[in-house]
């Protein structure tokens, strides 16, 4: 028999068979797939049986008894969660015998429960008070005083588990185990789609209650507040702080996330402008009703006292704001910017496009600096991040983006994660990757430090190649040379679909001994022995996908291991169809967008080079300007170019500079050396502190537009509430333009997305209206495929044949020594975002509150430093203080930590190295020192003070 995978709500797979059967429900006949339950079968047919431990969200339990049906010749009363159709089966979903069971089972449910709907803060959405009015509860004959309390003691003369007191711990959500009617459903999705198993069943029958890890406070267990749980409970067991604070919402809208990019569909739910809670959306194609603790509970930092409303302006970054009005802010500003091109030429000015922005935001920026400023000198916070991405992938694929959908990992047999975090930067795909490893995938890790999915409940690495830090691109060639010399390579794959003379020379090339991964074992640290097992495995072991992260495109040679991967990938031929391909896991919610909107100097939207006279023409014409033909500054080049004096002006819309950029007090120097610095954000953050004009931002809540997630998804942004500065951040652009002398006349974000489709071939076919009727759309999206791509390159590439490239190793420049015997990497911890300006700004705090450097056991030792020490890193470019954090995760020799919060200064001490084709900073390796030190670094003082003062200038801004 046939068996094919069938989507289920979720996103994860059912096995149904194609044989279609049919079958009679309440008199009703009904044709679907054999292994279909009887309950999705009555559901077809418009039949609503009673449930309480079923959800679409949930593999069939069968614990609840209410779902009871009839079948004809059968004895009992199956469950019909838990009952296959058959062909020919009559089921009876409601006869007076059924209906006697399902109030029998109600009333004892309610027996052990509270009532007290009317305060209840479930009120309204409880599906135990939905049902007991669905089979008809009148009365409960027993299990209540006659307060209408719940007993002190169960009917086996124990404590009653569900008297005890209410778990507040969380700061999002309560647990109120007097509410419980042990359904277990929280149970099953903290196992089945967040993957953590931190809460269990404890006890039998009415002594049985819901516990957290060893019956731990929320808090204090292995809870990562997803918010899995509380999304399942059918009663108000598990329920937001906001919802028992504010009440029932009174209308909601539907939006996307603003953190990662996965790019997660939410629904806020609102009282007016004000937002009772952020509920996962079940028809979100990225997440399918799943949700991390910044995207459901951190969102507090959108109406935070920090934000700033009103525009500022001052002459030095010494004087005191001052508040000013829209028209005085925006009439400065192009005085001051048309002033220095006059006095500096016209290139003496740029601006930098934001990832946390919307598509059409982006864009125009970008068009405001090509057509409005008349140069070329753009660049985006993608630069150090992904910018080797897009050259890699461009140079061997075609295309400068991941190959695949998300749901593309359920067809995956291995997964070859390489320096990335899945669970910690991007954890609703992490969930997602762990779902299809408990089904039975296999998994090889490249990562120097052992992150969560080398060890997780019912997961476990086949690989962990711990290779030393910079040393991506020797590994993944050792990889290569067993794949060639083995015989693995996929050569029908290779003939039909890649170029052969670059393949040729390709095999000859990792075919060299030198490339093996013996003669490899000695720089990456890797033995041989794992590496051959590992390339054996992604080479055999079915359809395999490689995931990859910031680890390995933040390296000198970010973009020699982009393309080293898409090597590998063409090699075996996984690429072109489900569950295989190339995955870049972008960082933050619009890296792809920023991208695909021509943030970078040299390419204008779709990634098209403003060299061409073509491609140029077109924008010419529909912008109405002459436009330069040479590339402009990478972000790089302007601190350079400002040091130098020649670079004087900056509009940075959305982005953190001095906070996110490396060798901070290179940046600092280049801002200080500007004359006007224009920042557009939420909150006077770092970069502001060197800025001379401040215009208040929005958060996404206030956005209309639309974000790109790592899958090429596009997704709408919808406004839930009027921006707090009186213009959304498109309007504060536009009119900026309009002072410059450029005209732009936009009425709405949709316009703008109109105008990028109509110069964008792979958004040919994007419109708002579109999105709005599919959900979201993956580019290209043009006539060829009018409702987008989930998976690329699936008849031929992008550029045709796919291209080998020769990926040498050249070990970094940045070396140990006695003085600076450690390699220092970085990276990202779960409840924490980016350069922390959100989630600091919210209760994430109570799990990480300061960035720390964690430190293997043995270096520890040898430095005398014990758990929570301060100690000092120092590297060539800088030194700061952090406390320690002593690790076993890391191996011997290398350190890590994070970069959430300003004052730790990590990028002080990250160089300026960085990747030979992109300048993509090398942040994840940086030599030095470790010592135990009982003061702060010189550059946190001069911080603090100059923090300490900058805060006093606000505090003294006035109104004029």
């Amino acid at each position: 028999m046939m068996l094919s995978i069938v989507e289920i709500d979720r996103g994860t797979p059912a096995v149904l068979s194609d044989r279609q059967v049919t079958l009679e429900i309440d008199g009703r006949s009904i044709r679907v797939p054999e292994g279909t339950s009887v309950m999705r079968a009555a559901s077809q047919a418009g039949v609503n049986i009673p449930k309480l431990c079923a959800t679409d969200m949930l593999d069939a339990f069968g614990s609840c008894r209410l779902c009871l049906v009839e079948i004809e010749g059968r004895k009992g009363y199956p469950a019909s969660c838990t009952t296959s159709v058959a062909e020919g089966m009559k089921v009876s979903t409601q006869t007076p015998k059924l209906a006697e069971i399902r109030r029998g089972v109600m009333e004892l449910y309610i027996s052990d429960h509270p009532l007290d709907c009317l305060t209840c803060p479930a009120n309204g959405h409880c599906e135990l008070q939905d049902m007991a009015g669905v089979v008809g509860l009148r009365e409960v004959r027993y299990g209540y005083d006659g307060a209408n309390h719940v007993l002190a003691k169960t009917r086996t003369g124990t404590d009653n588990p569900h008297f005890s007191a209410k778990d507040e711990s969380n700061p999002y959500f309560t647990f109120d185990p007097s509410k419980c009617i042990v359904c277990s459903r929280c149970v099953r999705a903290c196992d089945e789609v967040q993957g953590t198993f931190a809460l269990t069943i404890q006890g039998r029958g009415f002594d049985s209650k819901v516990a957290a890890s060893q019956d731990n406070p929320f808090l204090d267990s292995e809870c990562v507040s997803c918010g899995a749980c509380v999304q399942a409970c059918p009663t108000a067991t598990l329920s937001e702080k906001s919802l028992i604070e504010r009440g029932q919402a009174e209308h909601s809208v539907v939006t996307t996330c603003a953190y990662c990019g996965v790019g997660c569909s939410f629904r806020a739910e609102m009282q007016g402008e004000e937002i009772v809670r952020m509920v996962p959306n079940k028809d979100g194609q990225a997440n399918h009703g799943h949700s991390c603790v910044k995207g459901r509970f951190a969102i507090g930092y959108a109406t935070h006292p920090d934000r700033i409303h009103t525009p500022m302006i001052r002459q030095k970054i010494t004087d005191p704001w001052r508040i000013a009005s829209w028209d005085e802010a925006i009439a400065h500003v192009a005085s001051e910017f048309k002033r220095l091109q006059q006095q500096y030429g016209k290139f003496s000015v740029g601006g930098i496009t934001s990832s946390r922005c919307t598509n059409e935001e982006t864009y125009l920026v970008q068009k405001l600096v090509r057509a409005g400023f008349g140069n070329n000198n753009v660049d985006t916070c993608a630069r150090v991040c992904h910018s080797p991405t897009g050259y890699g992938l461009k140079a061997t694929l075609g295309e400068s983006a991941g190959t695949q959908d998300f749901d593309s990992v359920e067809y995956t047999d291995v997964m070859l994660v390489i320096g990335a975090n899945p669970t910690d930067a991007h954890p609703v795909f992490g969930s997602q990757m762990k779902r299809r490893l408990r089904a039975g995938a296999k998994l090889i890790v490249v990562d120097p430090r052992r992150i969560d999915l080398v060890r997780t409940p019912h997961v476990k690495a086949d690989y962990h190649l711990k290779l030393r830090p910079g040393t991506n691109v020797a590994v993944l060639d050792a990889l290569a040379h067993v794949i060639v010399t083995e015989g693995w390579v996929n050569e029908a794959f290779v003939a039909s679909r890649c170029e052969q003379p670059a393949f040729e020379k390709w095999r000859a090339f990792v075919a060299q001994e030198k490339h093996s991964p013996e003669a490899m074992e000695e720089e990456t640290g890797v033995p041989a022995a794992m590496i051959r097992g590992a390339a054996r495995l992604y080479a055999t072991g079915g359809n395999a996908a490689i995931y990859y992260g910031l680890g390995v495109t933040e390296h000198s040679q970010g973009s020699t291991a982009v393309m080293a991967i898409a090597n590998l990938a063409m090699a075996t031929g996984n690429i072109g169809r489900e569950g295989v391909g190339v995955n870049p896991l972008r960082g933050q919610n619009n890296v792809q967008g920023s991208c695909d909107m021509g943030s970078f100097p040299h390419e204008f939207p779709g990634y098209r080079h403003v060299s061409d006279a073509t491609v140029r023409a077109s924008f010419e014409q529909a912008w109405g300007v002459p436009l330069h033909d040479e590339p402009g500054l990478r972000i790089p080049n302007m601190f350079e170019a400002a040091i130098d004096g020649q670079f004087k002006g900056l509009y940075i819309e959305g982005e953190d500079i001095a906070q996110s950029d490396p060798n901070t007090q290179h940046v600092t120097a280049a801002l200080e050396a500007m004359e006007c610095v224009v920042v557009q954000d939420l909150f006077l953050n770092e970069t502001a502190k060197y800025a001379h004009v401040f215009l208040p931002g929005c958060s996404f809540l206030e956005k209309d537009g639309t974000f790109t997630n790592a899958e090429r998804r596009v997704s709408r942004v919808r406004k839930v509430m009027e921006p707090r500065s009186g213009h959304a951040d498109w309007e504060v652009t536009q009119r900026l333009a309009n002072a410059m002398g450029y005209p732009m006349n936009y009425r709405h974000p949709s316009e703008i997305m109109d105008e990028i489709a109509r110069l964008t071939p792979t958004f040919r076919g994007v419109s708002f209206d579109k999105i709005d009727r599919l959900g979201s759309i993956q580019w290209p999206c043009n006539e060829e495929h009018p409702a987008g791509t989930p998976v690329m390159h699936v008849d031929e590439f992008v550029r045709g044949k796919g291209r080998f490239m020769l990926t040498e190793y050249v070990p970094t420049s940045e070396k140990v020594n006695s003085a600076y015997p450690l390699i220092l990497t970085t990276g990202r911890i779960l409840s924490q975002y980016n350069v922390g300006a959100q989630t600091r700004r919210t209760a994430n705090v109570m799990w990480h509150d300061e960035d720390r450097l964690e430190i293997h056991p043995h270096d520890a030792e040898e430095r005398g430093i014990s758990e929570g020490d301060w100690v000092g890193i120092e590297s060539r470019a800088g030194q700061t203080v952090l406390r320690a954090s002593i690790s076993e995760r890391m191996q011997p020799g290398v350190v890590y930590t994070t970069f959430h919060f300003p004052g730790s200064g990590a990028n002080v001490i990250t160089t300026e190295n960085s990747d030979w084709a992109t300048n993509c900073p090398e942040y994840k390796v940086t030599a030095v020192q470790v010592t135990r030190v009982n003061q702060p670094s010189q550059w946190q003082k001069r911080y603090q003070a100059f923090s300490q003062a900058q805060q006093a200038l606000l505090d003294a801004a006035e109104t004029p």
